[in-house]
């Protein structure tokens, strides 16, 4: 299968490290003019370093709907919108009676309300060509319960698949597709890595065996799902969620 973006705007969020990071390089490998977003300035220098150059990158909080507006006005019409930016934003798992209403609103701010901004300032352009991509990063959480314990996040992840679907219908009659991609645990930031050696080698062990595949995955099998979803071979594909976790 070739899949080439030759022509394709692009533009991935949260992509100062990760998934997000893998994305963009990808994205930028298969020849798309990339524009890569995040918080984390100097990981953005980073990613931007490690494409030689060939991923445009700024500084963005995609829960802040003006600004999110101010730089789709920047960076012109996109083709490909990948909603990446998302976690925990630096929580552990606690009670639910401990939960304070800034904990769980800044959780569901860049999870899903950083999703529909980013989908609404990108869908015009899309509209005016009449054809585009959305993909968003979700997690195994959203479809089932969170490793961490962290109720914002299990339920900010289960949200963003109920937006994936609804826009799916709401945007296909004008050639936008809208797909997600649900990643199982893969070490692929300073969160994830934190987590793994929380769990100690009798939690990593058990972790490894619940997955068909005996292993963990990469962050490069989460963008090589993103590449199919944005893909012309994907053009008959919306609304749909893939698990990339190694089998569950």
């Amino acid at each position: 299968m070739d899949i080439a973006f030759s022509g394709k705007a692009v533009l991935v969020t949260g992509a100062a490290h990760g998934f997000g990071r893998a994305i963009a390089l990808a994205f930028a490998a298969n020849g798309a003019k990339v524009f890569a977003c995040d918080v984390n300035a100097e990981g953005l220098a980073e990613t931007e370093r490690l494409s030689d150059g060939a991923v445009s990158v700024f500084t963005l909080d995609v829960g802040d709907c003006a600004a999110v507006r101010a730089a789709i006005e920047r960076t012109g019409p996109i083709d490909i919108l990948v909603n990446n930016a998302g976690g925990v934003r630096g929580q552990v798992g606690r009670p639910i009676e401990d939960i304070s209403e800034s904990d769980w609103q800044a959780i569901f701010d860049v999870n899903v309300s950083g999703a529909f901004f980013m989908s609404q300032a990108v869908v015009p352009g899309m509209k005016a060509k009449g054809a585009g991509r959305i993909i968003n990063i979700s997690s195994g959480a959203g479809l089932g319960i969170s490793l961490t314990g962290i109720q914002a996040y299990a339920s900010a992840k289960a949200a963003q698949i109920g937006l994936t679907r609804q826009l799916a219908h709401e945007l296909g009659p004008f050639g936008i597709t809208v797909n997600n991609v649900a990643p199982g645990f893969v070490r692929s930031n300073p969160t994830t890595e934190r987590q793994w050696h929380a769990m100690g080698e009798e939690g990593q062990q058990k972790l490894i065996q619940n997955i068909a595949m005996k292993r963990l995955g990469s962050a490069d099998d989460i963008a090589n799902a993103v590449m199919f979803f944005a893909s012309e071979q994907a053009g008959w594909i919306s609304g749909q969620v893939l698990s990339v976790d190694g089998g569950k």
